[in-house]
């Protein structure tokens, strides 16, 4: 081989290793996008299951599309996938209990905006299973996510279960459970009463979402930032909204509410020390005049006064007022708020692109 056949073998060998890498690189880093969220119409009849190389399955009660239920659809998305699939969810109530397992990653529920699309389940912790043990929290979930990377739009995550009054024991009820990393809902509602959402533990976006509940409603040791979502308190006279799980300083979890509007019955506090470094913000969120003056509970535990890390920034309405608010909880600066006011709380740069 003459000199410069071995450089141009030599240079074509670099740009398929560079080739490579690149798409090593690729693999590596998986972003959400808005078109994970959406569906091409166009695939709705098609065999293909297609959209560009990628999966599309359609549920349809009525049997007009890859499956009647959602289960069964997520049931038929294959174990270890490595693309997104979308599953396109026609507007009606699925009355079944939904799993998406951890071998499962890149799942979308796609609605149509047309008409609402509710998964709906009841059951309570208290409740029996087949081998007669109550059934606890986590497993009274209407729909658990383990996998990571994945996404909803418009759909209505529900549990019926009938509302507890304070004190109540037994009676948690979950709606959603989300365990996998790097999920993002949007315009979703979950609807419930105690223990609503279970932000289980991952990193999670939810933005311009509706979350109904009385008692620690939102819940669990996640990093997620609430977005421009709604708060509706169903309270019949005390509760909570928050209740973060943090246990140690270096746990980097807790709850970001930002422009939220919270309104609803009864008098809640914005949250509750489940952990003994539990950690939640409230910036420029609307609080209606529902918010119990002290605006925080240490869970009857004292010693948690000087661990939480509770904040409040420029919010607005009747229950932002922070004359009466328990001594531990901080009134932020902007430098101090300015960690969780934006995806970069949730480190949304490496795996969001919106």
């Amino acid at each position: 081989m003459t000199f410069y056949g071995a450089l141009t073998l030599l240079l074509v060998i670099s740009c398929v290793f560079l080739a490579s890498q690149t798409v090593f690189s690729y693999g590596l880093q998986k972003f959400i996008s808005w078109n994970d969220l959406r569906v091409d119409m166009k695939y709705k009849n098609s065999n293909s299951m297609n959209e560009g190389g990628r999966g599309v399955l359609f549920v349809s009660k009525d049997g007009a599309g890859h499956s009647k239920t959602v289960q069964g659809a997520v049931d038929m998305v294959p174990a270890g996938n490595q693309h997104r699939i979308k599953i396109y969810i026609s507007p009606g109530v699925y009355r079944e209990k939904v799993l998406v397992p951890v071998t499962k990653p890149y799942i979308s529920f796609v609605g149509n905006q047309s008409g609402e699309t509710v998964i709906s389940w009841s059951l309570r912790a208290s409740d029996y299973d087949s081998a007669g043990q109550a059934v606890g929290t986590s497993a009274s979930a209407s729909v658990a996510i383990e996998a990571d990377y994945f996404c909803a739009n418009g759909i209505t995550f529900e549990n019926t279960a009938p509302g507890a009054p304070a004190g109540a024991s037994g009676m948690q009820a979950v709606a959603l459970r989300l365990a996998g990393d790097k999920a993002m809902l949007y315009r979703c509602r979950i609807l419930g009463h105690q223990d609503t959402l279970f932000d289980q533990i991952g990193r999670h976006f939810f933005y311009e979402c509706y979350i109904q509940g009385s008692i620690d409603f939102i819940f669990g040791s996640a990093r997620s930032l609430y977005q421009e979502c709604t708060l509706h308190v169903v309270a019949e006279t005390y509760g909570a909204i928050a209740a973060s799980q943090r246990n140690s300083p270096f746990d980097d979890s807790g709850f970001s509410f930002q422009g939220c509007k919270l309104y609803g019955t009864g008098m809640v506090y914005l949250g509750r020390a489940w952990g003994k470094y539990a950690r939640i913000v409230y910036s420029y969120c609307q609080l209606e005049g529902i918010i119990l003056s002290q605006g925080w509970n240490d869970w009857e535990d004292s010693t948690r006064q000087s661990t939480v890390w509770f904040g409040e920034f420029n919010c607005s309405g009747r229950g932002a007022d922070l004359s009466n608010r328990v001594p531990w909880a901080r009134s932020l600066t902007y430098e101090e708020a300015k960690p969780f006011l934006d995806k970069h709380y949730i480190d949304g740069h490496q795996w969001l692109s919106l």
